[in-house]
């Protein structure tokens, strides 16, 4: 068949890798990426973790090394999540002063002070016996009002200690306003908070209950979203906004890049997205396979996120994404040209 004059032929805009780089869309920077760290009380040399090959649990003075590397490489910020040494029902070490994820949070600080942006995770199933994200009640439940209280409580001790933005992933209702309210109170009003607007009950989250040592029991069908409903997505985004909110988040990424663009249309303030553990190990353990080119996977799946209006992505990438990124400059929307 041929062609009638004037047909439109849109591999023109891909005839070579120049050409295509001028038309990208959407393109990745190593300040978009944020990497998640794991700092373990117990540890004297860092642990690797089996279901995330290439992550590992730190000791402080490896999480410190990792930092700076990170830092180098032009990452835009570190999501500190610890693992103590004793856990008890009310997770009283995630607001310690001298708890591991607070003794972690003031050592970058003072390492690194303001050459990154450095982020806690306030969530308390790092810290309790029964793994939940908050204190049960009498029946076994999740409480969330009670919870509140240990939230507002681990907001100030974290920005205490120096972090520069909490990210509430615990999901309870009010967390936002409460941790708002506490952090102002306690003459913490720069802090930012980054909400945790739709955190799904997935299973995707499997290697990251490795990392953190989690003891569950149950589930947390009560408290996280259910992965049927979009909709309630913006109603949370709603919530949080008027809440105060600063950035909000969606997580998974890759399974919800429906409701993370409908979130990004929506919010007035800064969407990001988490690239979970199970997303990771998929394209890790695929690449070890030989099913799937590795980098070719990392870099589309990055892509996909800024596609669907992230405007930043928490990966455990991060450092070795920016790093390429720092490398060949200019080669494509994701460092690389094929």
């Amino acid at each position: 068949m041929t062609l009638v004059p004037g047909t439109v032929r849109p591999r023109r805009l891909r005839t070579s890798p120049a050409l295509r780089r001028l038309v990208s869309e959407v393109r990745l920077h190593p300040a978009d990426l944020i990497l998640p760290m794991f700092v373990k009380e117990t540890l004297s040399e860092p642990a690797p973790l089996t279901g995330m090959p290439g992550v590992v649990q730190h000791t402080l003075d490896s999480l410190l090394t990792a930092a700076e590397e990170a830092v180098a490489a032009g990452v835009g910020g570190l999501m500190l999540f610890g693992i103590p040494e004793h856990k008890d029902e009310t997770g009283s070490q995630a607001d310690a002063p001298e708890g591991i994820l607070n003794r972690a949070i003031r050592q970058l600080h003072s390492h690194l002070g303001e050459d990154t942006v450095i982020m806690a995770d306030l969530c308390l199933d790092e810290f309790t016996s029964h793994g939940h994200c908050g204190v049960l009640d009498a029946r076994g439940g999740v409480d969330n009002d009670a919870t509140l209280d240990r939230y507002a409580s681990m907001a100030v001790a974290q920005a205490k200690a120096g972090a520069h933005v909490i990210g509430l992933s615990g999901m309870m209702d009010a967390q936002v306003g409460v941790c708002r309210d506490a952090l102002d109170a306690a003459g913490f009003p720069d802090v930012v908070i980054m909400g945790y607007t739709a955190k799904y009950a997935s299973a995707f989250y499997g290697p990251f209950r490795e990392a953190v040592d989690s003891e569950l029991k149950g589930d947390r069908l009560t408290y996280q979203q259910d992965p049927a409903n979009g909709r309630e997505a913006l109603r949370e985004l709603d919530l949080d906004l008027a809440e105060g909110a600063d950035i909000v988040m969606v997580k998974p990424g890759l399974p919800y890049l429906d409701v993370l663009a409908e979130v990004a249309a929506e919010s007035p303030v800064p969407v990001w997205t988490y690239q979970v553990s199970g997303e990771y190990a998929m394209i890790e353990f695929a690449a070890a396979a030989g099913a799937i080119d590795r980098e070719r996977a990392i870099d589309e799946s990055l892509i996909a996120f800024k596609r669907a209006g992230a405007d930043a992505i928490l990966t455990y990438w991060a450092t070795e994404v920016a790093q390429r990124l720092h490398g060949t400059a200019g080669a494509g929307p994701a460092g690389t040209e094929r």
